[in-house]
């Protein structure tokens, strides 16, 4: 027997208010969910996937955003007419979701057990002490460890993907008929991808709830979903079953969006972008295998930019007056070297040690012992002017753009106040002549140096955290997890980007992502950190086609392939 409907989109359209003008953000869109199916939404930043989802949780913003037609049937209920009142019952309960970032979807002030009772005190007539053990259950289901510690412990106690299965715990809790997934694993590790991939889909197929997936990733949809619908400037441009969708997709939008990703078979000159989809104009020209032999004979005939001898980073925490110190050994006798002009990936899960080993290089946090050499001299004890000449040539580019820029300076003039402090340019008028220079260098017009940082997208202040870094004229750039946020094609924007300045400047980066498949394409020579050790080093190539170690084996066997 045929699957029911569970929901039914018909017409759906949306609208903001922007200072009095209103803008239609989602045209007209229709698709259906079926009882236990599993439909995702793919589409990039701005596409509409959110705001549609949100709309199905009565959560559209107050005041600036209305549903303008169209209706929402879930389960005979149109949901467009249900008052606040109805839809707080039907939030949790029958439709639950789970949001992107769990840290600030979490209440930093509530333990975690106590914030999934909440849901099970609302929807149900379970005593207390049913409650903590329905929690203990959920913490259990959804692979928590040591669940009597995650009851008690706060958000900020946990890692990234346990923070992630405590929401799904608690979306989970009332066994809703519809889950709606809002990209929930795209700051996670690869393997903490997969299994919180693999935890839906068991989830789903226990209890035959429903499912809409939303990312900007196919190949990680690919593996979950049962189909697609794919969005595009608030339309809905394709949609269908996965296999089909994948092998023969129809609109450019959708092969920009499978082909954006770098590939694990072979390496292209240039990443496509949607842009050059939508343009037709891709350039297929591919690095060959002799092509990087010759590259590397020129690169490792140097003398080495920077030495990482015997390092590492030692941290000694007390839990109460009385009691001993601990000591965690988050970097354990690392050792490499890094050459003019190349770029060298450095991979790992979470608490591997990379960013950490990463702030020792930068004299960040000053590792507990071993030698840093960077042209031959050891930096690992300079005094502050020293240290303020070395900041000019080392330089690290943020995971998230945002959060170091400051709001209340204008771009132009966050990348002059470096400038100036390093005294590069000769004068207040010559400093903003390189600035806009930079700024169109990257991408970015004139306009942007008068601009905020809250006026642009993620990508275009990535960008800005670029043109701020080169600014300094660096000769060593550490690239942390800076594009593990960013929609699949800008973020290829950006990789074509850095490879371009790093042609153009003679750039050595150090590549920190948890991202293999994006670290393949631009490294070469690969780094895998495993508990502060390194566990195996080498040209990125031959690593990916034959790794010698199980660890390096299972991080290549998560990244989602695609059908």
């Amino acid at each position: 027997m045929a699957s029911q409907n569970i929901l039914e989109v018909s017409d759906l359209s949306i609208s903001i208010w922007n200072n009095k003008e209103k803008i239609d953000i989602i045209h007209t869109i229709s698709f259906h969910i079926k009882t236990n199916e599993i439909l995702a939404i793919v589409g990039e930043s701005g596409s509409g996937k959110s705001i549609s989802s949100l709309s199905l949780m009565g959560l559209l913003p107050k005041g600036i955003s209305k549903i303008t037609s169209g209706e929402i049937t879930f389960e005979n209920k149109d949901l467009v007419k249900t008052s606040d009142k109805e839809f707080q019952n039907i939030r949790g309960k029958d439709i639950a979701m789970i949001f992107q970032e769990p840290m600030s979807s979490l209440n930093p002030s509530m333990r975690c057990g106590y914030q999934v009772e909440e849901i099970l005190k609302r929807h149900t007539n379970l005593s207390k002490s049913q409650i903590k053990n329905e929690v203990l259950s959920l913490f259990e289901k959804v692979k928590l460890p040591n669940i009597e510690r995650i009851y008690k412990a706060y958000p900020h106690e946990l890692s990234g993907g346990q923070k992630q299965r405590v929401m799904i715990a608690m979306a989970i809790a009332c066994k809703p008929k519809l889950l709606i997934a809002d990209e929930p694993t795209t700051a996670l590790d690869v393997t903490v991808q997969k299994d919180i991939l693999l935890l839906l889909k068991n989830i789903q197929q226990e209890t035959k709830m429903s499912i809409l997936f939303i990312s900007h990733d196919l190949s990680l949809v690919s593996e979950l979903a049962d189909r697609v619908l794919v969005m595009y400037k608030g339309k809905i441009v394709e949609q269908g079953d996965t296999k089909t969708i994948f092998k023969h997709p129809k609109h450019n939008y959708t092969k920009a969006l499978i082909n954006a990703r770098p590939s694990m078979d072979y390496r292209l000159k240039k990443l496509p972008t949607v842009s050059n989809f939508i343009n037709d104009n891709i350039d297929s020209t591919i690095v060959t295998k002799s092509n990087r032999i010759e590259h590397h004979k020129k690169l490792y005939a140097q003398n080495p930019l920077l030495e990482i001898i015997d390092i590492e980073k030692t941290y000694v925490s007390k839990t109460g007056w009385f009691s001993r110190p601990k000591y965690f050994r988050a970097v354990d006798s690392v050792s490499f070297k890094v050459y003019p002009g190349e770029t060298i990936g450095l991979v790992g899960e979470s608490g591997c040690g990379k960013s950490t080993l990463g702030n020792a290089i930068l004299q960040l946090d000053k590792a507990t012992s071993g030698i840093i050499k960077y042209k031959g001299r050891d930096i690992t004890n300079l005094d502050k002017r020293e240290l303020r000449d070395l900041r000019k040539d080392i330089q690290i580019i943020f995971q998230d753009p945002f959060a170091s820029l400051n709001p209340r300076m204008t771009v132009g003039n966050a990348i002059i106040e470096p400038m100036t402090v390093h005294k590069i340019g000769d004068s207040s008028k010559d400093r903003k002549e390189k600035v806009v220079a930079i700024l169109n260098k990257v991408g970015l017009d004139t306009a942007s140096f008068y601009k905020y940082p809250h006026e642009f997208s993620g990508g275009q202040r990535q960008r800005i955290g670029i043109a701020r870094t080169i600014a300094l004229q660096p000769k060593l750039i550490i690239c942390d997890e800076s594009v593990s946020a960013l929609d699949i094609s800008v973020q290829a924007q950006v990789l074509n980007l850095l490879n371009d300045l790093k042609t153009q400047f003679g750039f050595t980066y150090i590549f920190i992502s948890h991202d293999l498949a994006v670290v393949k394409y631009m490294a070469d020579q690969l780094l895998v950190m495993n508990k502060g050790k390194i566990e195996e080093i080498g040209d990125a190539d031959d690593i990916y086609e034959a790794p010698q170690k199980s660890y390096t084996q299972k991080l290549i066997n998560a990244i989602p392939k695609g059908l």
